[in-house]
């Protein structure tokens, strides 16, 4: 559908077609309008009445040449005529070339049109070479058609441009290109190359609903107003690497089916990005004021990014919704598994005002980054856990507990050579890292998710950061790295209750059976009484004691000292004493029950206790 410039053009004169009859040469009806004074066109005069025409222009003349067929020599006539002797360039007024046809090359190279310039539907079947035009009033292409190259290299248009709805066959070149007035592309069509590189912008420059099929490039590009993409579609990757958004209030929503570069940008309003894109690289972006990126479906890469407002990054669920109402079309997308963001690296970035919500973290590098303990993370932000199932090391069964993990311990565990399978390796530019780094980094996450009232959440992140400090030999001595393995064996740093549970089975199964061998007496030891008789009567005095508790012979596993060694250990568990008589071995036994078993009772409640808190 056409999509019009904002401004309305002027109203040309009437247009009398030219009427040219077919020939087998030229076989359509010429339509174009009449030379003044003729009844024919400028390509269907008679070669004297055309001189004649040409001997009579001079340089800022308007002139009318809508629906003329132009082939390259007429062109050149023209422009001879309108050339400025002071520059040596062309110097049109008002020129009207609507609906006009350009057989070969077209170059207005240089020229300069005083007035307004119309080249309403026109058809370049060669090159057009607009490059140094100086347009000073309004410029209007819409719905021409470029099926050669379209050259606007260090074109300044002075006044509006407009592009609507007009088709760009081959390279469209807008480098170094100047826009003072409202730029308007709306439902252009580039369907090769397109370059912006170094172009500014000073007004609202529109590219709404158009379509990029090839490449396009906006590095460096200056926008000084408004930078509407709204339902852009780029097909192809979209380069807007150290692009200037001066005042923009929006960008996109739009859609690119490649990588969309926004590295070395700056932001210099508040701003709301909107995109659908499989990758977008925001390397080194300077954001001076508030912002939200909004994103869909894209791999996203903020390292070295500075910002110094509040910065959300969002995952959005569902399309996005344009200001007609209407969902954004994202067919480029659609061969893409799901919707999800994931973020790959936030290094360099000081996250205090950084906020990211539903995004996937499980590949982000996090070394590096500034304030991480400041960073809010909202919604079902998702990070790397440990492999799953049940892995064989040097003939021994491992099994790793359930766990956050962040991509650098993934990559580091990777590299050992006892690694099990599942562990992801980095890519070859990521570079080497190790437990001395990867420590501070949990810290960070610990104590932002404690901040944030989640201590579940953050018993992962401690549990990270005492793996690192009992693998570093760089920071932590012998004994500490030991003292650190114990802790991790017994009950896994505190957090796994399950596994403080079968330390704690094991050690009363322990105690029971060393009971039932060594502790527990053969019998019963018996009282006896003694004493001495005075002679003649009188006061009786007894002493009543034990025998000595005989070690136990013969058959000691019988259900009944079972179930004696029992009582003996469950009152060892909860520090009680039994009040049953033991061998010196079963008291010894006993003692070190009572010091064993309540610790590893009260850590199983400790680690049930970090997971239900709040």
């Amino acid at each position: 559908m056409p999509h019009p410039s904002p401004t309305p053009s002027p109203t040309p004169p009437d247009w009398p077609p030219c009427g040219h009859s077919p020939t087998p040469e030229d076989p359509a009806v010429c339509r174009g309008i009449h030379v003044p004074g003729h009844t024919a066109c400028l390509a269907h005069l008679a070669d004297a009445d055309r001189d004649a025409y040409l001997a009579g222009l001079t340089p800022g003349r308007d002139i009318d040449h809508r629906g003329t067929p132009f082939t390259e020599g007429l062109l050149n006539q023209l422009l001879g005529a309108l050339r400025d002797p002071a520059t040596a360039h062309p110097r049109f007024g008002i020129a009207w070339f609507g609906s006009a046809t350009f057989e070969g090359n077209a170059g207005f190279g240089s020229a300069t049109f005083e007035g307004y310039a119309s080249f309403g539907s026109v058809t370049f079947k060669g090159d057009a070479g607009f490059g140094s035009v100086t347009f000073k009033g309004d410029a209007r292409f819409d719905s021409a058609t470029f099926e050669g190259n379209a050259g606007f290299g260090s074109a300044t248009f002075e006044g509006d441009a407009g592009f609507g709805s007009a088709t760009f066959k081959w390279d469209a070149w807008f480098e170094s290109a100047t826009f003072e007035g409202d730029t308007w592309f709306v439902g252009a069509t580039f369907k090769d190359n397109a370059r912006f590189r170094w172009a500014t912008f000073k007004d609202n420059a529109r590219f709404r609903w158009a379509t990029f099929e090839g490449n396009a490039w906006f590095e460096s590009a200056t926008f000084e107003g408004n930078a509407w993409f709204e339902s852009a579609t780029f097909e192809r990757n979209a380069g807007f690497e150290s692009a200037t958004f001066e005042k923009a209030a929006s960008f996109g929503p739009l859609v690119c089916a490649g990588q969309l570069t926004l590295s070395g940008a700056m932001f210099g309003s508040p701003v709301t990005l909107s995109f659908a894109a499989c990758h977008v690289e925001c390397r080194r972006t300077r954001w001076s004021s508030t912002a939200e990126v909004r994103l869909r479906y894209a791999t996203v890469d903020f390292a070295h990014a500075v910002f110094e407002y509040p910065l959300t990054i969002a995952a959005e669920q569902d399309p996005f919704v344009l200001t007609d109402g209407q969902l954004m079309a994202e067919a480029p997308l659609a061969s893409l598994p799901d919707a999800a963001v994931r973020m790959t690296s936030l290094r360099g970035v000081d996250a205090a005002h950084l906020v990211l919500a539903d995004v996937d973290l499980s590949s982000c590098l996090l070394i590096g980054t500034v304030h991480l303990d400041q960073i809010r993370l909202e919604g079902t932000c998702s990070f790397d856990t440990v492999p799953t199932g049940t892995h064989w090391r040097a003939r021994r069964p491992m099994r790793f507990t359930h766990r956050r993990t962040l991509a650098e311990e993934h990559h580091w565990r990777a590299r050992q050579p006892t690694a099990a399978p599942g562990w992801h390796a980095a890519m070859p530019d990521v570079g080497h890292v190790g437990p001395a780094q990867l420590a501070p980094v949990y810290r960070a996450l610990r104590k932002a998710f404690e901040d944030g009232k989640y201590e579940p959440g953050a018993a992962d992140f401690y549990y990270g950061e005492m793996e690192m400090r009992r693998h570093d030999r760089t920071q932590s001595t012998r004994a500490e790295r030991g003292l650190l393995h114990g802790y991790w064996m017994l009950t896994g740093y505190g957090l796994r209750a399950s596994r403080a549970l079968g330390w704690l089975a094991a050690a009363m199964l322990v105690t029971i059976v060393l009971l039932m061998g060594f502790g527990l007496p053969k019998d019963a030891p018996k009282q006896e009484a003694t004493g001495t008789v005075p002679p003649g009567g009188g006061r009786v005095t007894f002493e009543i004691g034990k025998d000595d508790p005989h070690n136990p012979t013969g058959n000691r596993f019988t259900g009944e000292r079972f179930e004696e060694a029992l009582n003996v250990t469950l009152n060892s568990v909860v520090f009680r004493s039994a009040d049953q008589d033991l061998t010196t071995a079963g008291t010894y036994i006993e003692m070190a029950s009572r010091l064993a078993e309540p610790v590893l009772l009260g850590l199983a409640l400790l680690a049930v206790r970090n997971r239900v808190k709040r």
